[in-house]
């Protein structure tokens, strides 16, 4: 494999299941290893083992062979294999805890070269130093103690260790984000922190470094969030000799207020938009301008369309505004292009339990109805359910504007005759021409308003031709109707 071939990785925690923070960073290194014919891995970093929620793992690989962001394990690492923990045939995500002989060799290197020490203080005295960094109102750092104290009772008298990063006192790092451009730190306000905790786990900001390299990762594109521990891990790449990876931070996603996104403001599982009934090729579409714009007035792209744009170029420095609102249109868009038969099966799952009992083309006749105003597939079962139930509703919802109970009851018996005298499978055009000329001149209103609502028993629901025509299409259509009609006229008899 040639040095150069892109290589990117998505390396989530199994903390919990997948956010749209993390799809977003999993997409945009999926199009950039497709824009350039590289490898998109997948790493699991499973090392935080108290945070580790049961079944985090499974859904991550399950959300993104959902959305079609298919991982690579390889092409093979030829003699990188044994370090890598990949055999010749073997697929699946990396998972840091199955490579912990891996991390325990590379520490060693680090403490031989004096890049990491022990450190033996207790929990107390670190406790200590970061009260008094509070006190001073400074960031906490490591006192080095233990480096320059090694041997354990100088300090606490304890056994037990952890090892830091032995970070130099002097200096700067420099590297160059290919978002952020330039960025230059100095080394005095970095922290020695822990690369192996005291029960032998290594932490992100070691495991990550020695698993991109070992897995030549060209380009690591994480969340902006992770800029701060850059330095950390150019110092571990130049302790260990390695060349550093080009680095991409993707910014913030933030609510409408400008505000850090959170729950609230939609920073949820992708399930959960999953179950709402979001498509996964909107979402997607969604994610992706969550921070990068095609610099094209073009909206809507297909995830082959994303591949041939993407550029890390486009990428924006500001934070990027997760807006619901526009999460609906975008889902509205790829709802209104699915053939009838297709919207039938997706909605389904949200409709109430009764329409099992319905044939196919009364609940195409519904989705057809509600095809424009869908912007979830979850609305359809609120939206639909007169059609399987029938409805209840205060006879006062019958009444329009001036018209008395007398003329309510007159135009919904004609209604109901006209209905009794229809075709079956009646267009709505017919069902419409054929009113009007009944009104004539009369209020459209006083026939139209009551007839709707005792149809539907809602204030507000689809126009009475729209519903007449669906349940045209039934058997027993025109018995429903009538049911309905005369329930409305007992309703207005009691006012």
């Amino acid at each position: 494999m040639s040095n150069k071939q892109t290589r990117v990785r998505f390396a989530p925690s199994p903390t919990g299941f997948l956010h749209v923070g993390g799809l977003r960073t999993a997409l945009f290194n999926f199009l950039w290893a497709k824009k350039n014919k590289g490898d998109f891995i997948l790493r699991i970093e499973d090392t935080d083992r108290a945070r580790e929620i049961a079944g985090a793992t499974e859904n991550i690989v399950a959300t993104l062979k959902h959305f079609k962001l298919d991982f690579d394990e390889g092409p093979n690492l030829g003699d990188r294999n044994q370090e890598s923990g990949v055999g010749k045939d073997k697929y699946g995500p990396f998972v840091q805890s199955q490579r912990l002989d891996i991390y325990n060799k590379h520490i060693q290197i680090l403490l031989d070269k004096g890049a990491a020490y022990k450190c033996y203080c207790t929990a107390e005295r670190i406790d200590e130093l970061k009260k008094q960094a509070d006190a001073s109102k400074v960031p906490f750092k490591y006192d080095k103690f233990c480096l320059k104290n090694p041997d354990p009772s100088a300090g606490s008298g304890s056994h037990n260790f952890v090892i830091r990063q032995n970070i130099p006192e002097q200096g700067t790092v420099e590297f160059e984000d290919e978002v952020y451009g330039r960025i230059r730190v100095e080394n005095r306000t970095l922290d020695d922190g822990v690369l192996i905790k005291s029960d032998g786990w290594p932490v992100y900001n070691f495991a990550n470094v020695v698993d991109d390299h070992h897995m030549a990762i060209t380009h690591v594109i994480r969340g902006e969030e992770f800029i701060a521990s850059t330095p950390k891990h150019i110092h571990l790449y130049e302790a260990f000799g390695w060349p550093v990876p080009k680095f991409v931070h993707l910014p913030l996603l933030l609510s409408r207020e400008r505000k850090k996104l959170s729950k609230r403001d939609g920073d949820v599982a992708v399930k959960e938009y999953l179950d709402k009934g979001y498509l996964p090729e909107a979402l997607l579409n969604f994610v992706a301008f969550l921070g990068w714009n095609p610099k094209t007035e073009k909206e809507i792209f297909s995830l082959d369309e994303l591949i041939a744009e993407f550029d890390l170029k486009k990428i924006n420095r500001a934070g990027a505004v997760f807006d619901p609102d526009k999460l609906d249109w975008f889902n509205a868009q790829y709802l209104r292009n699915k053939t009838t038969a297709e919207l039938v099966e997706l909605v389904r799952p949200y409709l109430p339990v009764a329409a099992g009992e319905y044939p196919q083309e009364f609940l195409a006749k519904i989705v057809e109805i509600e095809r424009e105003r869908l912007k979830k597939l979850s609305e359809i079962g609120e939206r639909t359910s007169y059609f399987f139930i029938e409805p209840q509703y205060d006879g006062e919802l019958l009444k329009w504007k001036n018209a008395s109970a007398d003329e309510l009851k007159s135009s919904l018996t004609a209604a109901k005759t006209m209905i009794s005298n229809f075709k079956s499978l009646i267009s709505e055009t017919e069902i419409e021409d054929n009113f009007l000329k009944r009104i004539g001149d009369a209020d459209k209103g006083t026939m139209l308003w009551p007839l709707r609502v005792a149809l539907s028993g809602l204030k507000a629901s689809p126009g009475p031709f729209e519903i007449i025509e669906a349940f045209m299409s039934l058997p027993k259509g025109k018995e429903i109707m009538a049911k309905r009609i005369d329930l409305a006229l007992e309703k207005l008899a009691k006012l």
